[in-house]
C-alpha cells in the first residue's frame, strides 16, 4: 500500500492487544483486521472497535470462506469482508470503498446476501445465530469451557450457559462435540 499516494499505513499489528494499543495511541480511518489472531478472536477485536472507536471503518480480511463467516462479520459491525485470496487490486478497491463510508462484500457473499433477500438462498445453519451467539459458538467449537468463555468475554457463567443452550437449540444439536464437528465440517475453525 505504500505505493498508493492516497493510502498510508500508520501501524502494523500482530495481535489483538497490539491493535487495541495502536488504536488508543493513534488515529486511523480504516482498520484492516484479520479474524485469526494469536491472542484473541478478530471478532472480539471488532466488538472492541465498535464499542470504543465507532468512527473507524473495519474491513475484515480472512482466510475463512465468505459464505461461512461473512454474514456474521457484517452483523458484528464490520464495514466489509474480503478473502485473503483476493488480488491486490480488489483489496485496494475494498479499502477505498470502506474508507469513503461504503460497505464491501466479495462476489460469493454478495450472492448469498441477494439470495437471502429473494428467499432463494440456503442460509448455513449457523446463520440463525445472533452476533454474540456466534461468538460463543466459535469459542465452544474451539474447545473452550463455559467458565473460560465467561472470563474472556466478561460475562457470568450462567449467561454463557444460557447462550450455549440457545445455540444448541437453534442449531438442533445436543453437545459441544456436535458444535465442534459442525464447525470443522464447515471450515469455521483453522
Amino acid at each position: 500500500m505504500s505505493s498508493q499516494p492516497d493510502l498510508r499505513v500508520v501501524a502494523e499489528c500482530r495481535t489483538g492487544n497490539d491493535v487495541i494499543t495502536a488504536l488508543k495511541s493513534g488515529a486511523c480511518n480504516v482498520l484492516l483486521l484479520d479474524l485469526s489472531l494469536p491472542d484473541m478472536s478478530g471478532l472480539d477485536v471488532l466488538k472492541y472497535v465498535r464499542s470504543h472507536h465507532e468512527g473507524i471503518a473495519v474491513l475484515v480480511l480472512s482466510g475463512y470462506p465468505e459464505k461461512q463467516f461473512g454474514l456474521n462479520v457484517l452483523r458484528a459491525g464490520a464495514n466489509g469482508f474480503i478473502s485473503k485470496g483476493a488480488d491486490d487490486t480488489e483489496l485496494l478497491r475494498a479499502v477505498r470503498i470502506v474508507a469513503r463510508g461504503g460497505r464491501y462484500v466479495g462476489p460469493e457473499l454478495a450472492e448469498l446476501l441477494l439470495a437471502g433477500i429473494d428467499g432463494t438462498g440456503d442460509q448455513p445453519r449457523h446463520g440463525v445465530l445472533s452476533e454474540r451467539e456466534f461468538q460463543i459458538f466459535v469459542k465452544l467449537a474451539e474447545g473452550k469451557t463455559v467458565t473460560e468463555i465467561a472470563g474472556k468475554l466478561f460475562l457470568s457463567v450462567k449467561t454463557v450457559s444460557t447462550y450455549r443452550s440457545r445455540i444448541l437449540e437453534k442449531m438442533g444439536m445436543k453437545t459441544n462435540a456436535d458444535i465442534t464437528y459442525y464447525a470443522i465440517k464447515n471450515s469455521l475453525l483453522q
